[in-house]
């Protein structure tokens, strides 16, 4: 995929084209080539996978690979902004190093070059996957703007977080899938069920990077320690200590309305009585619920195989992530 990944980055202008290629992490800050890789480009690899179990060549969904990853760094690019990450990979991200108006023409950039590189030649499936690839980004941008309404809001429910992130992050790993199906011809069946596969496996991924924006090692996570906590973020973890109440979820509470940034003691400290009110332990259990519905999607629509060991594999990487 990486050489379809540069020539659509290519038809960039310069000034753009230099704001994603450091995101992409192909150049360092000075413009330098990198040898080492960037992200992990999970969704691509489901694309890739939903594909070929459904008979086709993994090169069909090529371009479904492309878009979805762009889509990605779109709301990446994004993200940071809105969330004041100064940290993404080990190293400055895109708007704390070459400006915030730069890293918001980026995405948008990005997200406009998916849908051109997607229906270039405009195939009826190639349409389809468009469709199926506007929607997908429609929930996402709903579920960016349900977490940020999070942050003014006391009386965030649990199962109100869940479908958030539903939104947010599984709609576009369901999408992967989607597309993949879709672009290698497969059934109209076969894409609803590897869809449903995507859209929980997503449900997993995301409450697995809660928990990792709390107690993920920086070194494993490429953010600081407690990187959700100094941003006052009611992830997954924070929303279940606060519904399980009591006086820990008052301590919760009072921490993270309090003024001024909270020192590394008052961080430590929060994200014990998370713990210890119940909040790690939830989101853990949501991320096992999750990943097994996904696994009975899987088993439903593609019992054996070799594309189903790719989407075991994938599935064990995104959700067993080291803390």
């Amino acid at each position: 995929m990486m050489p379809s990944m540069r020539e659509a980055v290519d038809r960039l202008s310069p000034d753009i084209r230099r704001v994603v290629a450091y995101h992409l992490g192909w150049i360092d800050a000075d413009g330098r080539e990198v040898i080492e890789p960037g992200g992990k480009a999970v969704r691509p690899a489901l694309t890739y996978a939903c594909a070929e179990a459904v008979g086709a060549a993994p090169e069909a969904a090529t371009p479904g690979a492309v878009a979805v990853e762009l889509v990605h760094n779109f709301s990446l690019l994004h993200d940071d902004v809105m969330d004041r990450d100064t940290e993404r990979r080990h190293r400055p991200t895109a708007w704390a190093l070459m400006g915030e108006g730069e890293a918001i023409l980026a995405g948008d950039a990005l997200l406009a070059l998916a849908q051109e590189r997607l229906i270039d030649p405009p195939t009826p499936e190639r349409l389809r996957a468009a469709a199926a690839l506007s929607e997908a980004t429609a929930d996402m941008i709903t579920g960016q703007a349900q977490d940020l309404s999070f942050e003014r809001r006391d009386d965030v429910g649990f199962d109100e977080c869940v479908a958030m992130l539903a939104n947010k992050t599984a709609a576009l790993l369901a999408c992967s899938c989607r597309l993949g199906a879709i672009l290698g011809g497969g059934s109209a069946e076969s894409v609803e069920a590897l869809g449903a596969f995507g859209r929980w496996l997503g449900i997993a991924f995301q409450a697995v990077d809660d928990i990792l924006g709390i107690w993920g090692r920086p070194e494993v996570t490429g953010k600081p320690v407690h990187s959700d906590l100094r941003q006052r973020k009611k992830s997954l973890p924070v929303v279940a200590a606060l519904e399980a109440g009591g006086s820990p979820a008052e301590d919760i509470r009072r921490m993270l309305t309090s003024e001024g940034d909270l020192d590394e003691e008052a961080l430590a400290l929060t994200a014990k009585l998370v713990e210890e009110n119940g909040g790690r332990s939830r989101a853990q259990e949501v991320a096992a619920d999750a990943l097994a519905r996904a696994l009975a999607s899987l088993d439903a629509s593609l019992p054996s195989g070799r594309s189903r060991d790719s989407l075991l594999e994938i599935s064990n990487f995104i959700t067993a992530r080291e803390f």
